[in-house]
């Protein structure tokens, strides 16, 4: 069974609630599950921390990753994502503002 679980890996409180009010007001019917940092995110797709014990069978359809993010970047997040056969093939959206071209192309790499 596909999941029906979007991974909004955000820090900024204004572009989560805008996040959540696209999706609202578009209807999309996934549940939206938000990460304030890298290290939540994993935890989240790895069921550490707070998700200690998640059935991490159930991955998310999509991940929303914001490349500035406390605690660990999303870079970063990126990597340990691609590296585990478990999670390599996810597919991943990344937002970010900068400008810099090394960051688009590390995104594109991963």
């Amino acid at each position: 069974m596909k999941s029906n679980v979007i991974l909004l890996v955000e820090d900024t409180p204004s572009d989560i609630a805008l996040t959540k009010r696209a999706f609202a007001k578009s209807r999309v019917a996934s549940e939206l599950v938000v990460a304030e940092d890298g290290q939540a995110a994993l935890d989240y797709l790895f069921g550490g921390g707070q998700y200690a014990g998640r059935d991490v069978s159930d991955q998310p359809a999509v991940i929303l990753l914001d490349l500035n993010l406390p605690r660990m970047d999303g870079l970063q997040v990126l990597r340990r994502i691609r590296a585990d056969e478990r999670t390599s093939r996810l597919v991943v959206v990344v937002l970010t503002t900068s400008n810099e071209e090394r960051d688009v192309a590390a995104s594109y790499d991963l």
